[in-house]
């Protein structure tokens, strides 16, 4: 992420990797932030597709003005204030930079106004209190958090939830730059991870697979870049996380994604271990139609390089998520 991350993080990661000749034990703990744990941070913030100009979210954020970035601001102050996790924060400033580009605008179709284009004769408030921004906010907060699935959807379908917008698609343009604001003006550490720490990983099934996530896990905060050459570490593509961090451990993994699935056992996908492989494809049962690769951390978590605009980090796997293969790979078995 190019944008900078301002929270300075007492947080201690400390790895243990005790190499025998069947088994790699993996130990990793931190010292979690009270604040953003008192928040209830969710990791699915980030952006989880991204169309047309939101490839770069952290060239969008930059390209802000003084009072967009004074109404971001605001956002996730009060957001703050109110206890509400990052991903609140992420669907407001998603629609708000849909509806007035993230401008307090005293015109808008019909009766729309502020920020979030609020219509009164919609009983969204009197016209004084739509364009007044502490009031816009807050009452954006207040129909979102009575969206009763808003925590488990794509962030611009809570926009659309809370708009009921007739471009229900256009929130989800805004994705990356909305990540990006709550790394750096938000102040969250991984933004699209919400933190570092995940508990104590299981023992890695393979030698190798220990080795691969030691590595795999060093190269957070490195940047997403499609194609990443395989011969350095400045950046990474899913796969070439996967390539570079297998090889440290002595396993040969082709490039591409779809041809990693074909480099070890299967094995269904529920009883993966740390280490293993998980992959995502557009027909879950058509291999052919991967086009992304994780590694399994265990306890629930996955270190990726999930796309451009989100650098290297962790996050929560669901086994019901949308696309994700029925088998995980064990490389090098």
């Amino acid at each position: 992420m190019r944008a900078a991350v301002l929270l300075v993080i007492a947080a201690v990661v400390v790895m243990a990797v005790v190499l025998t000749t069947g088994a790699v034990t993996s130990v990793v703990g931190s010292a979690s932030n009270p604040a953003l744990a008192a928040m209830n941070c969710n990791a699915a913030l980030g952006p989880q597709l991204v169309q047309g100009n939101a490839a770069n979210g952290g060239d969008d954020a930059s390209n802000l003005n003084g009072e967009q970035r004074a109404n971001v601001s605001l956002i996730i102050s009060i957001g703050k204030n109110r206890q509400l996790p990052p991903l609140a924060w992420q669907v407001a400033i998603q629609a708000g930079m849909t509806e007035s580009g993230l401008r307090n605008l005293n015109y808008g179709d019909r009766d729309s106004l502020g920020m979030f284009q609020m219509r009164p004769s919609m009983g969204w408030g009197s016209p004084d209190q739509v364009v007044d921004p502490n009031y816009s906010i807050n009452k954006f907060y207040d129909v979102l958090t009575a969206v009763p699935n808003w925590k488990e959807q794509r962030p611009g379908d809570s926009a659309q939830d809370v708009e009921r917008s007739a471009f229900p698609d256009r929130y989800n343009r805004w994705e990356s730059m909305a990540a990006a604001l709550i790394g750096s003006v938000g102040e969250v550490p991984d933004p699209a991870g919400c933190g570092r720490s995940f508990g104590d990983l299981l023992p890695a099934p393979t030698a190798a697979a220990g080795k691969a996530i030691e590595f795999a896990l060093s190269q957070q905060g490195k940047p997403y870049l499609w194609g990443a050459p395989t011969t350095s570490q400045d950046s990474y593509d899913c796969s070439s996380l996967m390539l570079q961090s297998y090889r440290t451990g002595g396993v040969l993994l082709p490039r591409v994604s779809k041809d990693q699935y074909h480099a070890g056992a299967l094995l269904p996908v529920a009883q993966a271990q740390p280490g293993d492989l998980l992959f995502w494809a557009y027909d879950p049962g058509d291999p052919v139609t991967i086009h992304h690769v994780a590694m399994y951390l265990g306890d629930g978590k996955i270190v990726e390089a999930q796309q451009t605009g989100v650098p290297v980090h962790i996050r929560p796997v669901r086994w019901t998520e949308a696309e994700l293969v029925r088998q995980a790979v064990r490389p090098g078995v």
